[in-house]
């Protein structure tokens, strides 16, 4: 059987499928994971994830393409790694950090960053596939990972990722061997690029110029890359194509021809050029960038017939060059960088010659706005104008199509740049004249020649001639040169050259250019020759035309300089055709009309002058020429110094005349110039007549040769001084024409000013020069040379050393060139002797002036090879730190300082320097202490703090162990010194730490950081153990210093590994460890090692020993926490006690752990370490417990209040906060309490909870007295109070207080703290003025009191069960105020919206243990009513409703809660027999509204309430209700009489007739009063309250009378009726009650008012018990029984039209049954008309509900609230029993039975509601609460994607253990085949990216 066998290649390979694993032995992949391959069976593959190692598994090998990778290590420690482009890796690596990033935006729904990091991410996908595929060409591939770096960098900082540094190849830099300093500048660099490219991406367009311009920056030169792609033309013949650039400003072309020749096919002639017709402009320079336009011309010439539309009678004449026309195009801004796009086709339109008879053969002069723009003797170049200057063309669909790209470089740069564009085969057409900037390998001669105009007389001819030029070139022995003239680029040279022909025209105006290269032997024997013929369209006639006149001119002028640029007039000649073709007779002949002049020729008199054998003809010709040679000079002077020795005389004159030659021409003759200098100096070595004009000239050529247009040609120097350069003797000379020119700086400043520029060319001379002599003669002279360079020096710093005025610029210039000098110098002089020669140079440079040359020459000479030799280094360094020291102390020039200090840092840091230790201490001698000082005085925002920052930590990372030692020496015996010196490093370094001079991301720059300022530390506390812990050289300054920069270092944010993604947070550990443990480590060990000490710093050191222990790592926490034991055992050992300790650690914990410091964890920790230390000690056992049990509550409290703190939800906040604020009164921390007191106080403004803020300061205000006393720091908290004593902030507490109750409408308290304020500025401050303002707020008080009306909220009992809340929450009680007009369902969604996993309880009753110790949320909310608490001074006494009802839900702890309970037997009869109430009081330990708008609850009782006791509180709850309704009618008679109506109606209808009808039958009966004897005395007090309703209903039905409309009258009428009946029967039955006169009762308002206030609870009438009172849930008003309503009391100005509705109450729901029995009389539908405005049909009452309970008084709510609760009521009713049988139609007949609910539906159901319930709102209507919130999973959802797929597969238990070794099981089933193919957007999708 086959077994497992490890892999040898397939061992690395990315998953290109989702494979979910089947069994346990299986892994999981999805795609893209890359997996390390152990072994392989068959078809399947043994490993692990990179990205998680730990589990292995087997996976199909058809889902792992697998790629290259080096295998590491073997066996366990195998590793294996990609064999990829580091770049293609960082690709990799930054896509999958970006990918989890992006994801998030996602989830975060940030629109705008999601969709450009997915741009970002795509564009890096495609280019690293573009890098994998291997198809791009080399530059191409550069310029590519130029972006992708590039993109990755812009993307981090857009993300807010690390910078990323890179050295100039793009990769990244190894900080392990990269130098601080250079780090430091690749981090500039680096961020500098981003910067760059942010400017850039803000704006395209400015994107583009940026990089062009970064481009063109770099280039001096650029060219323009055209591609011909169709000529859209009808021609007809042959034709050809010539373009070019020209200027329509100059009316000049300025660049050759490009030429195409064209078959009249329509195809290009040459086929193989098809598709490839390519040509580059080149040497395009900036002048051609500045110019106002740039115009592409192509000119179309066709070869053929004269005239196109000759028919074909006669033989023609062919191969005529005719013009055909031309297009032109702007390409002003292709050029200038504004267009580039290189694929766009731009479409060149065509415009013809006309060729219409009218104008064939006449020139008309055609307005340029007419449609025709050029007839067709026009010249080329006069259409071209016209077209420039024209709108439009009319070119019918004629034209060029082109691409067009501007490159960068010249011609060889772009072949290397743009090989895919420019190759071999594509045409250069070359710019007329030189480039900017002239490339030395640049060999070139090449002569253009412009035919440009002729006048030709037409002679025998009745009309002008059809003239045709042929120009070509002859030696002067008369043969004709071959192939030297090139018509175009693209085109191969020709023999000679024919022009275009204009017909019939006189004065021709050709402007063709040609170009002529002759080999430069041949140009002095040279001439060019034009001859002129006439063409005849006609074949025959043609032949028989021969040559009829010549020109020519020579090459060579005769003083041996080029034919002059420019215009030239040639002479034509005439002569016979023989004679003209022999070059011999023509040549000794004048050749323009100049030279005629000059040799004497009269040029004017007759017309034809014989010259020999020819006549100077009439006609005239032009022709313009222009040299582009390196080889050919058109300059005399030049020449003369070239040849210089044919005439000695003018020697001189020709050297000074070499400074005014143009640089060009002596640049091109660069090596035959210096050779002619160096010849006349050599030659003429005796004496020194040359020398100071020889000197003057080179520094002439040198200075040249620093220009930008010439600075290419250094090479050329460089390479002629190391290769051609000869004269041995030049260094004396040199030397000494240099050193008079030194000498005499003040009067020859000007000289010594070129010279010093040249000063680094004229040594790379005298130096070779010294060096061939050394060669030649073998040292000979050695001593004279050092010599003179020794006296060379000393002039110079004589110079140095010169007061004079003038020569402060030589000065300058000596500092900036003679360090240019070293490099060479050093070859043949003593470099040591060197060193010192330039240490008295710079030491020569005058204090305070020059500061800035000096240090920049003394940069220079570390950049040199001097500053590497060790020996030179030894005698340059001293001077440079003393320099560096003197100028920083100073503060002078910081920026060069800081250059000169980095870069002998750098130098010190390479390893190919020699031994740098000494070095390195004498820099940390000189200036560690100075540059730190600097440091320290810098400002943050100086822009050299991060350079000296860099070198300082250079420093130190460059000394040892050694070099530290021996710092601390070197403050000698001063002790001072040292404490100084170590004091100012921990301050700077601690101020570095906690204020980085380096931007967060600079990852790489601030761990380099920390890891050099770690060792530093270290080694500085070995120093504090040594020198300063013992007895008496104890300093305690120095080690508080160290403890705070110990523990800030530790606690830096760079440091906090968990903060970071695991990716960073594993590079960083993997690099450097964790550094905070070491330092941990260390702080401990120092801490330890203080010993008697340790006393002094406590309790300084408590808060940062407790910040260090808060970092989260277990094994340092687990080594610093004993040290808190350590500070006890301290401080107990002095003082017994710990109590300073102890107050620090607990007011430190609280700013600690609020930062967000400390967790679950710690507490742990910190229990078990102090408990098991504590429990050791002898004395500690005890205190130390409790105060670790104390800390430990702390700390729950304190974690909470953090978790919650950044919850959305307030509530939670200040509940967290409560707790806090009362952990500290607890534990008597005055301060620590009135912190979190205003913390609460702002979160409750912030929710507009004024009331609650007042309560909250007021605790605060009842901390202080009215008193004199000075106010502690800690009791004036706040900005906003200015207050020097106790009083003053006392009184403006209380002043902002009472505006907070104001604003909560809370009038009562705010009284009462008046007054009190009252007191103190009438009787103690005698302010009156205050005194006023507060009596008249007070007055302002009183009348809102009795005005305004209030809502009353609601109060709710809410539970919160289960071990899944908070611990402050958990399985508690709390009762909540509502806010106004909240009803219970609103508050409940907003219960469940905090907590949106919890479970709504559908009961009241308690919950079971079960519930409580679940790991759920299970929430009880309910509607209970608070039980007034009336002041003693209102009760037994009559007292103004508006002031009572403040009370009723104000200033209440206790809260009820009622339901129905059924006792024994149904009653079908009647319900109320055995209807009992069972009554739950809640109380609160604080009253409602406090510094919460809830409480706890603190105890809870239950009562039950027979049926009796509950009809005794309904009955006196309805007579009050009549009672204050008619009360309130008779005070204000304003009031609307629509209430009134209906609670009359509701109580004398014949229907319910009084509601007592019930409690007649239930306990008036004999049986009743049998069973419950004792009862006897409460029904006759029922029976009196029912007596008693008569006299208030009379009273009402009397007001009634008085107010009723006429419309409503006939329902007086009936209400009188249905009265007068009732009365009867009462009266008769239960006796007759009257009222005291209503006059009386106005003045007094009655008892009876506030007897329902004053009743002992037991009494009071809390409930209805009636089953008819359980109405529908979300009815707003909750009637009574039978039409008593349970609102008492209603405040005056409540007439709303809800208002309507709450008293009418049960007369409502009775008239609809009496609708359905159509029982409706006359006067009861005009009541309805009248009151339909109101109607909001109340619903019959619904099956009883366990989960209800008897509704308690409700605020009225606003009308829109009302009505959203109409209609879909009925939704929830058992379907109705049948109608009562005695359906009578009588309406005034025997009183019907109640509206009570039919039998059949009295079931009690839980199945119809969730939860209703009696004293609150249920929800029984759909129309009015929101759906219920979706149940969230314990998975967010897009984790339910997969139906039950668990989508990480937990991993296996391990296997037992003797089994733990063995191979994995072979798999017995076959691999799955891969998933079919799909498109690449299905992949997607299956691809489980549903990650």
């Amino acid at each position: 059987m086959s077994r497992w066998v490890p892999t040898k290649r397939e061992k690395y390979g990315v998953a290109i499928y989702n494979y979910d694993a089947r069994g346990e032995e299986e892994l999981s992949l999805q795609i893209g994971d890359t997996v390390h391959i152990l072994e392989t069976h068959e078809d399947w593959y043994r490993g692990h994830r990179l990205r998680r190692k730990s589990k292995k598994g087997i996976f199909p090998a058809c889902y792992i393409h697998l790629k290259e990778a080096t295998v590491e290590g073997s066996g366990h420690k195998e590793t294996v790694i990609p064999n990829e482009l580091p770049l293609v890796q960082e690709v990799t690596t930054t896509l999958r950090e970006w990918a989890t990033i992006w994801r998030d935006l996602y989830v975060g729904d940030k629109r705008e960053m999601f969709n450009c990091v997915r741009d970002m991410i795509y564009d890096l996908i495609e280019w690293r596939s573009q890098i994998l595929s291997g198809t791009l060409p080399q530059d191409e591939l550069t310029e590519l990972k130029q972006k992708v770096t590039s993109k990755i960098d812009y993307g981090n900082k857009y993300l807010d990722l690390d910078l990323v540094v890179r050295d100039q190849d793009g990769n990244i830099l190894d900080p392990e061997i990269t130098s601080t300093v250079s780090l430091f500048r690749a981090h500039e660099a680096a961020s500098k690029q981003i910067e760059d490219r942010i400017q850039e991406e803000k704006s395209q367009k400015q994107n583009i110029d940026l990089t062009r311009q970064a481009k063109f920056a770099s280039t001096p030169a650029f060219a323009l890359f055209v591609t011909l792609k169709n000529v859209v033309c009808k021609i007809g013949e042959d034709a050809e194509v010539l373009m070019s650039l020209y200027d329509p400003l100059e009316s000049k072309f300025i660049s050759e021809n490009y030429l195409v020749k064209w078959s009249s096919s329509g195809l290009v002639k040459d086929i193989d050029q098809l598709h490839n017709l390519r040509a580059v402009f080149t040497d395009l320079g900036s002048e051609d960038l500045k110019r106002e336009k740039i115009s592409f011309v192509c000119q179309i010439v066709r070869v053929g017939r004269m005239e196109l539309r000759d028919n074909n009678t006669k033989k023609l004449t062919s191969g005529l060059r005719r013009p055909f026309g031309v297009a032109v195009m702007d390409v002003t801004d292709i050029i200038t960088g504004k267009m580039d796009d290189e694929d766009k086709q731009h479409f060149i339109p065509f415009q013809p010659l006309a060729l219409d008879d009218a104008i064939r053969h006449k020139q008309l002069n055609i307005s340029r706005f007419s449609p025709r723009v050029a007839g067709e003797n026009d010249f080329l170049q006069t259409v071209i104008n016209k077209v420039i200057a024209a709108k439009e063309v009319n070119h019918k669909g004629q034209g060029l199509w082109v691409t067009l790209k501007l490159l960068p470089g010249d011609v060889h740069q772009i072949r290397k740049d743009f090989p895919h564009l420019v190759d071999r085969s594509t045409a250069v057409a070359r710019k007329m004249g030189f480039p900017e900037i002239i490339m030395p390998g640049d060999v070139r001669n090449d002569i253009y020649v412009t035919l440009a105009l002729g006048d030709f007389d037409k002679g025998s001819k009745t009309k002008p001639k059809n003239i045709e030029v042929i120009m070509s070139v002859y030696d002067e022995d008369g043969k004709k040169l071959e192939n030297v003239i090139f018509p175009g680029a693209g085109d191969d040279g020709i023999v000679e050259y024919k022009s275009v022909i204009y017909y019939q025209v006189k004065q021709s105006r050709w402007f063709e250019t040609i170009k002529v290269a002759i080999p430069i032997e041949d140009v002095n024997r040279s001439h060019l020759r034009f001859t002129f013929r006439h063409r005849s369209s006609q074949d025959s006639k043609d032949k028989s035309e021969k040559i009829f006149a010549l020109s020519f001119v020579k090459l060579m002028r005769y003083d041996g300089t080029t034919l002059r640029d420019g215009e030239h007039d040639l002479i034509v000649y005439k002569a016979e055709a023989k004679r003209l073709e022999d070059s011999s007779l023509y040549l000794s002949l004048p050749a323009t009309k100049l030279e005629m002049e000059e040799k004497g020729y009269a040029t004017t008199g007759k017309s034809h002058q014989n010259l020999g054998n020819c006549s100077i003809s009439k006609d005239s010709f032009q022709i313009s020429t222009l040299v582009c040679s390196t080889k050919l000079t058109q300059n005399v002077d030049l020449l003369g110094l070239l040849k210089w020795r044919s005439n000695t005389s003018l020697l001189q004159q020709n050297l000074r005349q070499l400074m005014k030659v143009e640089g060009g021409e002596v640049v091109k003759f660069l090596q035959d110039t210096l050779d002619a200098l160096f010849n006349i100096m050599m030659e003429n070595s005796d004496s020194d007549t040359f020398d100071t004009l020889v000197f003057d000239a080179l520094v002439f050529i040198i200075g040249l040769i620093a220009d930008r247009k010439f600075q290419h040609f250094n090479p050329v120097l460089e390479t002629y001084i190391r290769k051609h350069f000869s004269a041995t003797l030049a260094y004396t000379k040199l030397t000494k024409v240099l050193k008079n020119y030194v000498d005499s700086a003040e009067k020859l400043t000007e000289q010594l000013l070129k010279a010093m520029k040249a000063l680094e060319y004229i040594f790379k001379f005298i130096v070779r020069s010294r060096v061939l002599f050394n060669q030649l003669y073998e040292n000979k002279g050695e001593v004279n040379f050092v010599e003179s360079l020794r006296n060379l020096f000393t002039s110079f710093n004589d110079m140095m050393n010169s007061n004079s005025e003038n020569t402060g610029m030589v000065k300058g210039a000596a500092l900036k060139y003679i360090p240019t000098i070293v490099n060479d110098v050093k070859l043949v002089f003593d470099p040591k002797e060197l060193s010192k020669l330039f240490t008295e140079f710079i030491l020569k440079v005058p204090l305070g002036r020059l500061v800035k040359q000096k240090l920049d020459c003394l940069i220079d000479i570390v950049h040199s090879d001097l500053f590497t030799h060790h020996d030179c280094r030894e005698i340059l360094l001293p001077l440079m730190t003393d320099q560096l020291k003197f100028h920083l102390e100073k503060r002078e020039e910081p920026k060069a300082c800081c250059q000169l200090l980095s870069d002998i840092l750098e130098v010190l840091y390479r390893k190919d320097v020699g031994p740098t230790q000494w070095h390195v201490q004498i820099v940390m001698e000189k200036l560690l202490r100075t540059v730190n000082r600097t440091v320290i005085s810098m400002g943050r925002e100086s822009p050299h703090i991060g350079s000296f920052v860099a070198s300082m930590t250079a420093t130190l990372r460059q000394m040892d162990d050694y070099h530290y030692a021996h710092l601390i020496s070197t403050f000698g015996k001063i002790r001072s010194d040292v404490v100084d010196f170590l004091m100012e490093t921990f301050i700077m370094f601690k101020d570095l730490i906690g204020k980085n001079v380096y931007p967060s991301d600079w990852v790489l720059m601030n761990m380099m950081q920390n890891k050099v300022f770690l060792r530093a530390i270290n080694q500085y506390a070995a120093v504090l153990n040594k020198k300063f812990l013992d007895q008496t050289n104890f300093e305690l300054q120095l080690w508080n210093n160290y403890f705070h920069l110990a523990v800030a270092f530790l606690t830096q944010e760079s440091l906090q590994l968990e903060n970071f993604s695991s990716d960073k947070r594993a590079k960083i550990f993997h690099k450097y460890q964790d550094m905070r443990r070491q330092i941990g480590f260390e702080i401990r060990d120092m801490w330890y090692n203080l010993g008697p000490h340790k006393i002094k710093f406590i309790p300084e050191m408590v808060g940062p020993i407790l910040e260090m222990t808060l970092v989260p790592e277990i094994e340092l926490r687990k080594a610093t926490i004993p040290i808190f034991f350590d500070m006890m055992q301290c401080e107990f050992h002095f003082t017994c006690s710990f109590q300073r300790f102890e107050n620090e650690i607990i007011t430190k914990l609280d700013h600690e752990v609020e930062g967000g410091r400390g967790d679950e964890q710690y507490k742990v920790l910190f229990q078990k370490i102090l408990l098991e230390h504590c429990r050791k000690h002898k004395y500690l056992a005890k205190t130390g417990e409790n105060f670790v049990t104390l800390v430990v509550r702390l700390l729950e409290r304190l974690l909470d209040y953090r978790t919650i703190m950044h919850d959305e939800n307030k509530e939670n906040r200040m509940s967290c906060t409560v707790n806090v604020l009362n952990f500290y009164k607890e534990i008597d921390r005055e301060e620590m309490y009135i912190r979190y007191l205003y913390k609460l106080c702002d979160l409750h403004k912030e929710c507009d909870n004024y009331t609650e803020a007042a309560y909250t300061l007021l605790l605060h205000a009842k901390l202080l007295k009215w008193s004199d006393e000075q106010c502690a720091a800690h009791l004036t908290q706040r900005d906003g109070y200015q207050a020097s004593t106790q009083g003053q902030l006392k009184d403006q507490l209380y002043q902002q207080i009472i505006n907070y109750f104001d604003k909560g409408k809370m009038w009562e308290e705010a009284i009462i703290l008046g007054k009190e304020l009252a007191e103190q500025y009438e009787n103690e401050m005698f302010d009156f003025e205050q005194l006023s303002a507060s009596l008249r707020k007070q007055a302002q008080f009183y009348e809102n009191i009795v005005k305004v009306i209030r809502p009353k909220p609601d109060y709710f009992a809410v539970g919160y069960y289960g071990m899944g809340f908070p611990s402050f929450l958990r399985n508690k009680m709390f009762s909540y105020r509502g806010k106004e007009y909240e009803r219970r369902e609103d508050f409940e969604a907003r219960l469940l919206t905090q907590f949106p996993n919890a479970e709504k309880m559908k009961t009241t009753t308690p919950p079971s243990e079960d519930i409580k110790s679940s790991s759920g949320q299970y929430i009880q909310c309910f509607t209970v009513k608070p039980i007034l608490d009336l002041p003693a001074k209102f009760q037994n006494k009559p007292v103004s409703e508006q002031i009572v009802s403040f009370y009723t839900v104000n200033e209440v702890h206790k809260f009820q809660y009622s339901r129905p309970v059924r006792k024994g037997e149904k009653d079908p009869d009647n319900e109320f027999a055995n209807m009992w109430i069972e009554r739950t009081t809640y109380s609160t330990g604080y009253k409602l509204p406090g510094i919460l708008r809830w409480f706890e609850v603190k105890s809870v009782s239950t009562e039950e309430i027979s049926p009796l006791e509950n009809a005794i509180e309904t009955m006196q709850l309805t007579n009050e209700k009549i009672s204050s309704m008619v009360q309130r009618h008779l005070n204000d008679s304003n009031l609307p009489i629509n209430p009134l109506s209906m609670l009359l109606n509701g109580i004398v209808d014949p229907a319910v007739m009084g509601g007592f009808t019930n409690y007649e039958k239930a306990f008036f009966n004999d049986k009743y009063m049998q069973e419950h004897p004792e009862d006897l005395e409460k029904i006759e007090k029922l029976k009196d309250l029912i007596a008693w309703q008569i006299p208030h209903l009379s009273e009402g039905v009397r007001i009634h009378g008085e107010k009723v409309t006429e419309a409503l009258r006939p329902f007086h009428d009936r209400l009188e009726a249905c009265f007068k009946q009732l009365r009867e029967k009462v009266e008769k039955q239960y006796g007759v009650k009257t009222l005291p006169s209503a006059d009386e009762r106005r003045g007094s308002r009655p008892h009876s008012m506030v007897r329902s206030f004053t009743m002992p609870s037991s009494q009071r009438p809390l409930s209805v018990a009636s089953v008819t009172s359980i109405s529908s849930d979300n009815s707003p008003s909750r009637p009574g029984s039978d039409g008593f309503a349970l609102e008492p009391l209603l405040p005056k100005k409540l007439h709303s039209k809800s208002q309507d509705k709450l008293d009418r109450d049960e007369s409502e729901r009775e008239r609809k049954d009496k609708k359905k029995e159509k029982r409706n009389s006359k006067h009861q539908e005009i009541f309805d008309k009248e009151m339909k405005t109101t109607e909001i049909p109340l619903q019959h009452a619904e099956a009883v509900i366990l989960s209800e309970t008897i509704s308690p008084l409700r605020p009225q709510r606003p009308r829109s609230q009302v009505l959203n609760q109409i209609g879909g009521d009925r939704r929830l009713s058992v379907s109705p029993g049948p109608p009562p049988s005695s359906a009578s139609s009588n309406s005034s007949s025997s009183p019907g039975p109640p509206p009570i609910t039919p039998r059949n539906k009295l079931s009690f159901s839980l199945h119809t509601v969730s939860s209703l319930d009696l004293n609150g709102m249920g929800c029984s209507d759909k129309g009015e609460t929101p759906p219920p919130l979706p149940l969230k999973g314990s998975n967010a959802d897009y984790g339910n994607l997969l139906d039950n797929q668990d989508l990480s597969p937990s991993t296996p238990p391990p296997p037992p253990p003797h089994l733990r070794h063995l191979p994995p099981p072979l798999p017995s089933k076959t691999p799955p085949p891969p998933p079919p193919k799909t498109t690449r957007k299905q992949a997607s999708i299956d691809s489980g990216i549903v990650q």
